[in-house]
């Protein structure tokens, strides 16, 4: 699948080195480095997908996937890092990127990473129903939510762990579930990422009153209760 993806990156060598590896694989690839252009090129273009440094000058990759969320912009976005520390991957999803690539990229790797993030994101254009649990509804197509009548603001990765809640409300989901379901792909055993991001969703889901729909089943994982 032929993909228009963009490559921010203020390493000039390394970008034009990925950009001619990521076009042999028949994708279109435009290169801006930093932080700024990118936002001002995301606002123009429609891109299929973000590879997007951590670290660069100006405006950093975390500062730029906090704006684009932030303006409601559902683009997916893979970080480029040389921090390989878990809580630094941890940092960047909770920003709202989709995926967390460590440099030295290989390029084969990168292609299939995208691919697994656009395939974990099919069902929002396939499914036109409205899920309902409780006082909770859930729009995947529009990428809204509610409870009790109220907007939630939620990040793309949020409303995905809830829409995957809300679709199998009374059965208790493992994290590995969540992993494969959400994200697409396996991450490191010992990630706590579905834990941060059901903490973050409890927060949202209550902020406005009522009890906390989500149920931790110890050593197994979660259920939204029916």
């Amino acid at each position: 699948m032929s993909l228009h993806l963009i490559l921010v990156d203020d390493d000039r060598d390394f970008a034009e080195g990925l950009s001619a590896e990521l076009r042999a694989r028949g994708h279109r690839v435009e290169h801006v480095d930093d932080g700024r252009q990118a936002l001002a090129a995301i606002d123009r273009e429609q891109y299929d997908a973000v590879i997007l440094d951590r670290m660069m000058p100006r405006l950093d990759g975390l500062s730029v996937v906090e704006a684009l969320r932030a303006g409601g912009i559902t683009v997916p976005v893979i970080m480029l890092t040389a921090l390989s520390m878990s809580s630094d991957k941890v940092e960047g999803l909770e920003a709202g990127a989709d995926d967390y690539v460590v440099k030295p990229v290989d390029a084969l790797e990168l292609n299939a990473r995208i691919q697994a993030v656009l395939r974990g994101r099919r069902w929002t254009s396939r499914d036109g129903d409205t899920i309902r649990v409780g006082d909770i509804v859930v729009s995947p197509t529009s990428f809204r939510a509610w409870r009790a009548g109220q907007p939630i603001t939620l990040a793309n990765l949020e409303l995905k762990l809830l829409t995957e809640l809300a679709r199998h409300a009374g059965e208790v989901l493992t994290r590995a579930m969540l992993i494969e379901r959400v994200w697409g792909y396996d991450f490191e055993p010992e990630t706590n990422i579905v834990d941060v991001y059901v903490r973050r969703l409890r927060v949202k889901l209550t902020e406005n009153g009522g009890t906390d729909p989500i149920e931790t089943v110890r050593g197994i994982g979660y259920s939204l209760k029916p």
